[in-house]
């Protein structure tokens, strides 16, 4: 179970909370997309997302070429709730993240998705 020092420890990089909030708004996002929205190289946002997994706030999976990120379906419920109230409060923060995001011409197309 992960503890509250450890989830702020994990989104204490503004990269790494940029990433944990574009993706709980999303559902999942490879890195590519997260390149992208973030225009930060991929051996960053690997790196970030590695941390998040690590820690267990992210999970990921395999489709072809691509890795997708989701959160951690088994999040204690505080978790979960801190995250959806952050990404609410925090509209404007993220805007051009998401915009970019958005904007993104080729994003991959996803099977069905596992969560």
């Amino acid at each position: 179970m992960i503890t509250p020092p450890e989830l702020f420890k994990s989104l204490a990089d503004e990269t790494r909370a940029r990433a944990t909030l574009l993706i709980a708004s999303q559902g999942e996002l490879c890195v590519c997309e997260l390149m992208f929205a973030l225009q930060d190289s991929q051996p960053k946002i690997s790196r970030h997302l590695a941390q998040l997994r690590s820690g267990g706030v992210l999970l990921d999976r395999r489709q072809g070429q691509w890795v997708y990120y989701r959160l951690n379906p088994h999040l204690p419920a505080w978790v979960t709730e801190m995250l959806q109230l952050t990404l609410n409060a925090n509209t404007e923060w993220l805007h051009h993240s998401a915009q970019r995001l958005l904007s993104m011409e080729g994003r991959p197309i996803r099977d069905v998705s596992c969560c």
